[in-house]
């Protein structure tokens, strides 16, 4: 049976793609439905979640997930890519080392964070480094003519933002926590702030005026509200 964006608590942002915001920590989850193929962006915070993620994601897409892009390495967008079995899993440059060296310090931020003990050690337990790093910028072709750019435009929020571009109208960018739209761009440990404007420099210039910006948190915004957030950290943290 055919169900709608809406019937499964999803936004319809383009045809073929749409995004739902995952309930605790507000964490954006995307999907762009190809030709036999479909991309997730962003797999939630438990391998619990990104089942649910998934199983919605393939009802949408009529067909499974074979494609799952990671924005950056925090606990709320990775621990649930486990539950993507077979899906090719595309990351920044330098997420292979974070899974792989910093286990307990995502194991520790998501507990800490309020997600169970429990969930946490299963899911670090059964997470692995992507396969495919993007350094610059990789266009996967998703049949049909569907195209996504995944662009790494970091460091910002992290030292390794990755960002996906869906051309078509209106142009889709999911932007992960580089833009944050339910609370103020949170800026952890891993955070660099002296290139986070840069950035957004980048991202604008990839997305344009009339592009959909979809922020790893909160409701969807326009170019307007990323510039006006580019030049808020801009004056937050000293840099031009």
């Amino acid at each position: 049976m055919t169900v709608t964006w809406e019937e499964l608590g999803w936004e319809r942002l383009a045809a073929g793609v749409g995004r739902c915001r995952l309930p605790g920590w507000d964490c954006t989850a995307g999907l762009v439905v190809g030709d036999g193929t479909a991309l997730a962006v962003d797999a939630g915070s438990s391998l619990a979640e990104g089942a649910r993620v998934r199983e919605a994601a393939q009802r949408l897409a009529g067909r499974r997930v074979t494609h799952l892009a990671l924005t950056h390495p925090h606990f709320d967008h990775v621990l649930g890519a486990p539950a993507f079995a077979g899906a090719e899993v595309y990351a920044a440059v330098g997420v292979d080392a974070v899974i792989a060296r910093e286990r307990e310090g995502l194991r520790l931020d998501a507990a800490r964070n309020g997600l169970p003990v429990a969930d946490a050690d299963e899911a670090v337990d059964a997470l692995v480094p992507p396969r495919h790093l993007v350094s610059g910028e990789w266009t996967l072709d998703l049949g049909g003519g569907r195209q996504a750019l995944l662009a790494n435009v970091g460091p910002g929020h992290t030292a390794h933002d990755l960002v996906v571009l869906v051309p078509g109208d209106p142009e889709v960018v999911f932007c992960g926590d580089l833009v944050e739209e339910s609370g103020a761009p949170q800026a952890g440990p891993d955070a660099v702030p002296s290139r986070w404007p840069d950035a957004l420099d980048r991202l604008l210039a990839l997305g344009g005026a009339d592009a959909l910006y979809v922020p790893g948190h909160g409701a969807v915004v326009d170019a307007a509200f990323v510039r006006r957030q580019r030049d808020e950290l801009a004056a937050r943290f000293g840099v031009s």
